[in-house]
């Protein structure tokens, strides 16, 4: 065989690649000091270092979390802060003007101030983390609250009975007094809408005159409206039955209290989400004889409920059903419930915790193949802190400031008017089962509703109500309990966060340190093969240069 100039050559040219190659390879890794810079350097350990960064990633994405949710909850504990200080102001001032040394100039004076920290309340009940509501549920971005009218009334009957609305605005509390217009009735007795005989006078000035030109419609498709020309306020009282009425009032006597008083005074309308109730539909052939109801927790917002009976099954014997936890993409079966001959409902128990009650709405057969959507209301802003742990970063606004709220089932119920609806409906929450917007009579409860409270306490500043600012002192005291706790609630939040903080931080220094033992390359170990790949480079290049010169050409 043969060795030509040009075999030499190319072998030459091949050996000198693979020694500079190896040699920039040992160079890259130098730089990057990564002992796995491609798959190919090390399938198995490549794959290990890509889970290693994907954890990282997932860690990273925690701690973004943790900081955000930082960021939410510590607005929140500064705003119920403020918050407390303005009640404890707001109740400095009451029990000044709750004593007999002040008069009604004093009380006026004290009004204004007590008007500005209303609105502060409503400003921080509004307060926003980078543009995002951080108490109005989902509803994140709009505001939770807004400033309306709202009526206080020392008849409990007309308080707790009547359904009604404010229209209009007015920058002042307005005293309403309602009389007979025939002279028939005497003071306390009721007057009846349907009578045509309620009168109304009203005052835009606390009480010091009072205005004749309000009036009192008749009953209209069920409503009454009250008009008072120079308040810029109505009210429309709707639903009116038959006898509904008030109290009336000496028509000669402004200081007699004997019947029906009502302030127009401010409040605030909470316009974000709530978590009070879980809605279920219904479908199916004779569902409609079927009441459902859901109560508990549920692992999702969209539970399916369906019954696998192969034909009608009473209530009280065994009904097979499946569940689903995903709209019905997927079911678990398999499932029965217990027999009961004692009652004419079946309960339905869905994981981890929820349950579906049956009951006859004119019917006790279930047929098969109906199903039960079980929709929870949600209003829980969540962020993952960890693998399987999340933090709560924002509040149900009315839960803690109260003021105004009327269920979304009832709004629908109620052909989409909001305010349509009695007082005592609207405060479910801090009512406490005792009428919360009755301050003045003998059975006035005592109420946590900020919103109301303060409102209550203005209008009685305004009009030198003396007794009323003293029942406010009470729901001041449990208005302000109540935002401490909520302040309470934020701050175990945030020590949750700070644990948490820690541990990502440790779980990310202990993923660093396990993919640097994969990939990262000895550096000792690593110089001493560049030195040896460079001399074994420079050896290719010297032999070679030495056996490139001895050719035939040199012996010609």
């Amino acid at each position: 065989m043969r060795v030509s100039q040009q075999m030499l050559y190319a072998h030459y040219v091949t050996n000198m690649n693979a020694s500079l190659t190896n040699l920039m390879d040992l160079n890259i890794k130098a730089q990057s000091q990564k002992r796995i810079i491609r798959p190919s350097d090390d399938p198995v350990g490549m794959e290990r270092v890509l889970d290693h960064r994907d954890a990282l990633r997932t860690l990273e994405q925690y701690k973004e979390n943790i900081g955000t949710a930082k960021g939410w909850l510590g607005r929140s504990d500064s705003t119920l802060m403020q918050v407390s200080s303005l009640i404890t102001r707001a109740k400095g001032l009451a029990e000044q003007a709750a004593t007999g040394t002040y008069d009604e100039q004093n009380r006026e004076q004290i009004s204004y101030e007590l008007r500005s920290i209303f609105d502060q309340l409503v400003e921080m009940s509004n307060m926003e983390f980078e543009d995002n509501s951080i108490y109005a549920g989902h509803k994140t971005d709009s505001n939770a609250f807004e400033k309306m009218l709202w009526m206080t009334t020392n008849d409990r009957d007309l308080n707790e009975n009547t359904n009604f609305r404010i229209e209009g605005n007015a920058d002042y509390t307005v005293l309403m007094q309602f009389y007979d217009t025939s002279g028939a009735a005497g003071v306390g007795d009721t007057v009846s809408f349907d009578s045509g005989n309620v009168g109304v006078r009203y005052s835009v000035d606390g009480g010091k005159t009072f205005l004749d030109d309000g009036t009192v419609s008749n009953v209209v498709g069920g409503e009454v409206r009250v008009n008072l020309p120079q308040s810029g306020a109505s009210v429309v009282f709707s639903d009116v039955q038959p006898g509904d009425g008030v109290k009336a009032n000496d028509p000669d006597d402004t200081d007699d209290a004997g019947g029906t008083w009502a302030w127009l005074r401010p409040s605030a309308l909470y316009l974000g989400d709530d978590m009070d109730a879980i809605r279920v539909d219904s479908i199916g052939q004779g569902v409609e004889n079927v009441t459902a109801t859901a109560e508990g927790s549920f692992k999702s917002n969209n539970v399916v409920v369906r019954i696998d009976n192969d034909a009608p099954v009473d209530m009280d014997e065994v009904i097979e059903y499946s569940y689903s936890l995903d709209g019905g993409a997927s079911w678990t079966t398999g499932n029965t419930t217990s027999a009961d001959t004692t009652s004419n409902q079946s309960l339905i128990t869905i994981p981890p915790g929820g349950m579906l009650t049956l009951s006859s709405n004119g019917g006790n057969t279930l047929q098969p193949g109906s199903q039960f959507v079980i929709t929870p209301r949600t209003s829980s802003v969540n962020l993952g802190i960890s693998v399987d742990e999340t933090v709560r970063v924002n509040d149900v606004g009315k839960d803690i400031f109260g003021g105004l709220y009327q269920d979304p089932d009832a709004i629908r119920a109620n052909g989409g008017n909001r305010l349509a609806v009695s007082s005592d409906n609207t405060e479910v929450v801090f009512d406490d089962g005792t009428g919360a917007s009755t301050l003045t009579g003998s059975n006035a409860g005592y109420t946590r509703n900020l919103f109301e409270t303060v409102g209550n306490l203005v209008a009685f500043l305004e009009t030198n109500n003396q007794s009323g600012v003293q029942r406010c002192l009470e729901s001041l005291d449990r208005s302000q309990q109540q935002i401490l706790t909520a302040a309470a609630s934020v701050g175990g939040r945030e020590n949750r966060l700070t644990v948490a903080e820690g541990l990502v931080e440790n779980l990310e220094l202990n993923e660093k340190e396990r993919m640097s033992s994969i990939e990262d390359a000895d550096v000792a170990e690593l110089m001493t093969q560049i030195t040896q790949g460079q001399i074994v480079y420079e050896s290719v290049l010297r032999s070679t240069s030495l056996i490139m010169n001895m050719n035939l050409m040199k012996f010609i």
